[in-house]
């Protein structure tokens, strides 16, 4: 499997793409710039599956609607953020630029389990916290999590937006993201990537664990 990172956005959100050698594609929080992402897709020729959204605020969902109107592919949120993508206020948007607002996901993720998509397998850890219904998504044939804005390369997500908890954050981490292999491939929401044993030695945030 190959990835791409597309750096978007006034808050240098991460959107992912996960390809592999049938050509078939995940795309992971098309946050801006639906042009530029759908561009490069067809230049690869590629076929998307999926969208997945490891959570609904502004910045990881202001291009889903020219990508899912592109490739007519189905969406997927945590059930706790069921009314995020219609609901400026809810997904930020409101108090930080113009608003964003999408329609309704295609599937609500209800609890933990695995995602199947032809080759590719996802396993999905609830990780509330920056907001109540942040996901992360493990794929562990390749080593990779991509934990949204729950973990950061020396940082963790903020709790300061509407439903955000810090002692559920950390308590997230902890539980889900820590229990990972300390080799596993940290792809966060901002910011480069990471690796579990680096956070685990590393991030003051998690100094107490």
């Amino acid at each position: 499997m190959e990835l791409k990172r597309f750096v978007v956005g006034p808050v240098q959100e991460n959107t992912y793409i996960l390809h592999n050698n049938k050509k078939e594609a995940l795309i992971f929080d098309p946050g801006a710039n639906g042009k530029k992402i759908n561009q490069w897709i067809e230049e690869k020729e590629l076929k998307p599956l999926a969208i997945l959204l490891t959570h609904a605020h502004f910045d990881h969902i202001g291009a889903l609607e020219e990508v899912r109107r592109k490739w007519n592919v189905p969406v997927y949120v945590h059930q706790n953020e069921e009314d995020w993508l219609e609901n400026p206020k809810k997904n930020g948007s409101a108090y930080f630029m113009q608003e964003i607002t999408a329609r309704k996901a295609d599937h609500l993720i209800n609890g933990e389990g695995e995602l199947v998509f032809s080759s590719f397998r996802l396993n999905v850890f609830e990780t509330p916290g920056h907001s109540p219904g942040s996901v992360s998504y493990y794929v562990k044939d390749v080593g990779l999590v991509f934990s949204g804005d729950a973990l950061f390369a020396g940082s963790i997500g903020r709790t300061d937006l509407y439903g955000g908890d810090q002692k559920t954050l950390l308590k997230s981490i902890h539980e889900k993201l820590l229990s990972l292999p300390e080799e596993t491939v940290v792809l966060s929401g901002h910011g480069p990537e990471t690796t579990i044993e680096r956070e685990m030695d590393i991030n003051p945030f998690l100094s107490g664990f």
